[in-house]
């Protein structure tokens, strides 16, 4: 008697992460052994990144309050000490847009600071 096996599940596992693998260069997007390791580190990358991003805008949007409150006088941590007594509840995401896009705007937090 021949082993049974269930080749309708198999193929669709395999279609599965070939698909994942659908733009990747050479044997990585066609064998399936190879496609498998590759999909699985770029998952890896893809749930540690997630994270990082977090970490890389909240250091740019501190780049760009500090740029903007240099202009007027002030350091970064001085600016952030003030803004907390003041109980100004403006967060880093927004003061960095506002330093940004509307320096006036930003200019009048900046003076209600001071």
């Amino acid at each position: 008697m021949p082993r049974s096996v269930n080749v309708v599940a198999a193929r669709r596992r395999r279609k599965k992460i070939l698909k994942l693998a659908k733009g990747y260069w050479g044997s990585r997007s066609k064998v399936f052994t190879v496609a498998k390791n590759t999909v699985e580190k770029g998952l890896q990358y893809a749930y540690r990144d997630r994270k990082v991003k977090k970490r890389e805008f909240r250091a740019l949007w501190i780049q760009r309050i500090n740029a903007g409150v240099r202009q007027h006088g002030l350091s970064y941590s001085a600016f952030m000490g003030k803004i907390h007594t003041k109980n100004i509840g403006l967060n880093r995401k927004v003061l960095a847009d506002l330093a940004m896009n509307n320096p006036e705007a930003f200019k009048a937090v900046v003076d209600a600071v001071k």
